[in-house]
């Protein structure tokens, strides 16, 4: 069998799978949907000729087959990796185009620091050529383990095992309301968690766990995936919403905002450096190090 691109997608796909213990857990890190990830396992199946799991209502299960397959998906997987990495690093070693994912809303925080590193780098490394995109969050995870982008800056609840992280600093967040929202004009020892319990809350599609379990329970609550989306509707009044607050800050200030005094629902958000484990590229590793530094001087 010649193994195509197709095949290592393929591969790829049923490494998750096995790696996460089925279906359901493999579909957040591979941002595929149940039946895509099913119908890529079937294909596998077809295209090897062999049955290589059980799936169904008791679980999920390697055959004897799977099992060699999954061994032979490892091997290719990690020899594709460091192959990858020494070839990078064939090229000059500070110089080349290097991709950085960064969560939205970032520029606000004065914790924030990646423009001192930029302005390291552009004296340091000249050549090196950075290349800034917006992004979700769990796009940042994907797209890093993928190989699209080089370094991913933010917070994502989802963590992969291929990918490396390092927190720079944490993001303070509360609650907010906008005002021309009911508990805006009211008095704070008169604002509780059971009163706000009580109103349409919006919060981030991407949230898992401890974060969005609350959020579950209500038909009137919204989901936005930015947070300038979530923004919108916090200010619109009718919506209550967990914000950063420094972004935040300038539309408390204008009177647009009001900060709610609910100490169990504000909470500080990790911002990591993401990069793929192994071995880096001298360029990728660079930059990634001017950025952990950056924030590391100012702690």
């Amino acid at each position: 069998m010649k193994i195509s691109g197709s095949d290592l997608h393929l591969f790829r796909v049923f490494e998750s799978v096995v790696r996460n213990g089925g279906i359901s857990a493999a579909q957040m890190e591979l941002s595929l949907s149940q039946p895509t990830v099913s119908n890529h396992l079937t294909a596998l199946e077809q295209r090897l000729g062999v049955k290589l799991c059980e799936r169904g209502r008791r679980g999920f299960s390697l055959t004897e087959e799977g099992r060699r397959v999954y061994e032979i998906c490892t091997e290719i997987s990690g020899m594709l990796d460091s192959n990858s990495a020494r070839l990078s690093c064939l090229r000059s070693a500070l110089a080349g185009k290097v991709g950085i994912g960064i969560v939205d809303c970032m520029a606000t925080d004065p914790s924030f620091l990646i423009s001192d590193a930029i302005a390291d780098l552009s004296e340091t490394a000249p050549e090196i050529e950075l290349n800034l995109k917006i992004m979700r969050p769990n796009d940042i995870t994907k797209a890093v383990a993928e190989n699209d982008i080089d370094i991913g800056i933010g917070g994502s609840d989802i963590k992969v095992a291929s990918v490396r992280y390092h927190i720079i600093y944490r993001e303070e967040h509360a609650v907010f309301c906008g005002s021309a929202h009911p508990l805006f004009q009211r008095k704070e020892e008169e604002i509780t968690s059971a009163e706000c319990d009580r109103h349409p809350w919006v919060h981030r599609g991407y949230w898992y766990g401890i974060r969005r379990h609350r959020f579950d329970n209500s038909a009137a609550n919204r989901v936005a995936f930015d947070i300038e989306a979530q923004l919108l509707m916090v200010l619109s009044g009718a919506y209550l919403g967990v914000l950063p607050i420094h972004f935040a800050n300038s539309f408390e200030q204008q009177g647009r905002l009001r900060r709610l005094p609910l100490a169990d629902e504000a909470y500080f958000a990790d911002i990591e450096v993401a990069t793929r484990a192994g071995e880096q590229a001298a360029n990728v590793a660079y930059v990634r190090d001017a950025i952990i530094n950056a924030h590391r001087m100012h702690l």
